[in-house]
């Protein structure tokens, strides 16, 4: 038994410090007097009690502490008895049953969000699906664009065009430019994913007495799909005479030089805020020196317009090329509006999705790292060379045709020549390096190599 009593060290203590007190007050009487020996009785009595209370608070507190250990060690000891032991089984049957409780179910936090789980099963509900219903879906969910979005894209594009034509004709009436229009994804119902691609063509009006078109195979490059503006009759018409006698270079007109002068505006004569303002917009300019393009945002939709400075010449049509190119005066030659003209003409005659085959290539190829330098005119060429060849463009065959594009891309990728549909003397593979045909190429086959066609393209 724990002994909670005064230990005999301090009684001894307090003995001896009586005896010392006691034998103060009586050797006081003697050299004091009774007056004296009783203030010092006094302040001796004082001074014990403020002792005592200084001692006291210590030996309290360690009886506290030792009743409060006893207390916890006799609540752990009625935890331990309280813990039920599992009864023994005595019976076969009830040897065979598991000792352990069914696991219950644990309910969900609060402000937990009951649809977490949702990529989960979208997931599992994807594994059975064949690969063109995978490919439709996705299309559907992320590429595709409702047509109210398009249409309300299209007017706001319209709007901004009509501004900058208003602009140009104000502050740069001495370039005689003709009606800018709409071209693009956006206007051709091609558009998908969250960028709305749409170009602003601006035609340059040329003399025809004074300027003449050489075709690319007659000049240095001889690369067919550039064509160069040369400076006609200057022994009658000197310089000065045509209003873009001041972009010429070496005797022919420089796209470079009307690029930077349009960049120039673009991004420090037009006054964007106060346009952006008017039409309940956001507008922005491009300021990498090398394009001319314009960033608009609107609610949610994202537009991406390019300028395009072009150059017709009877049917064929001729864009400012890009600075890149070694040669400075070079045109290249645009099949756009061929190659939209066609899809759509071979979609209608027997219902295909080649124009959705086109959406879901251009999407995969512009997020992917390595792919993105194939632009959407090569995927459109290799899609009408396989025309060609296959006539069936069903839903039912979606996946394989999307196979067989990819694969004869791999083709074109290994001979280094992919010809263009209209003009096979032009390759659309020209502006890739060596490093890029093999990076590609290797990347599209191990793509192709995977057991799903949709995971390799990242969809």
């Amino acid at each position: 038994m724990a002994d909670f009593g005064p230990k005999p060290g301090k009684q001894r203590d307090d003995r001896g410090l009586g005896g010392v007190v006691d034998f103060l007050l009586a050797n006081a009487r003697v050299v004091l007097g009774v007056s004296g020996a009783a203030v010092l009785a006094i302040a001796t009595l004082v001074v014990k009690k403020l002792i005592d209370r200084a001692t006291s608070p210590s030996e309290e507190d360690d009886l506290k502490a030792k009743q409060q250990s006893l207390e916890e060690s006799w609540q752990e000891l009625s935890l331990v008895k309280a813990v039920p032991k599992p009864q023994l089984k005595t019976r076969r049957e009830d040897l065979e049953e598991p000792l352990l409780s069914p696991v219950v179910a644990v309910q969900e936090p609060e402000g937990c969000d009951p649809t977490a789980q949702a990529p989960m099963v979208e997931s599992r509900s994807l594994l059975c699906l064949t690969p063109q219903e995978k490919l439709l879906s996705y299309y559907r969910d992320h590429i595709s664009v409702p047509e109210a979005e398009k249409t309300r894209a299209k007017r706001l594009a319209g709007d901004i065009c009509a501004e900058l034509q208003s602009f140009l004709k104000s502050k740069h009436s001495e370039l005689p430019f003709g009606r800018m229009f709409l071209s693009g994804y956006l206007c051709d119902d091609l558009v998908g994913g969250d960028r709305l691609e749409v170009a602003f063509m601006l035609p340059l009006v040329l003399e025809s007495t004074l300027w003449h078109l050489l075709p690319g195979e007659q000049t240095v490059v001889n690369d067919p799909s550039f064509g160069m503006i040369k400076r006609t009759g200057l022994e009658y018409f000197p310089r000065g005479s045509s209003p873009w006698d001041r972009f010429l270079v070496g005797g022919y007109l420089s796209s470079n030089a009307i690029h930077g002068v349009l960049h120039k505006i673009l991004v420090a004569s037009v006054n964007w805020p106060a346009i952006g303002s008017l039409l309940e917009c956001v507008v922005r300019p491009v300021m990498t020196p090398g394009e001319l393009r314009l960033e608009v945002w609107c609610e949610r939709a994202r537009l991406d317009v390019t300028l395009c400075p072009v150059v017709e010449a009877g049917e064929k049509a001729f864009l400012a090329a890009s600075s890149e190119e070694p040669v400075e005066n070079l045109w290249r030659q645009s099949f756009y509006a061929a190659e939209v003209s066609k899809l759509k003409e071979l979609d209608a005659g027997d219902s295909g999705l080649r124009q959705c085959c086109l959406g879901l290539l251009r999407f995969a190829f512009e997020h992917h790292p390595s792919w993105s330098k194939l632009t959407g005119r090569p995927l459109s060429h290799a899609l009408l060379h396989l025309s060609d060849t296959e006539s069936d463009w069903s839903e039912a065959v979606l996946a394989d045709r999307i196979q067989q594009v990819l694969e004869g891309l791999v083709l074109y990728l290994e001979e280094g020549f992919l010809p263009c549909y209209f003009d096979s003397r032009i390759n659309l593979l020209g502006h890739l390096g060596p490093e890029d045909v093999d990076e590609i190429g290797y990347t599209l086959y191990a793509a192709l190599s995977g057991p799903d066609l949709a995971t390799g393209l990242g969809l």
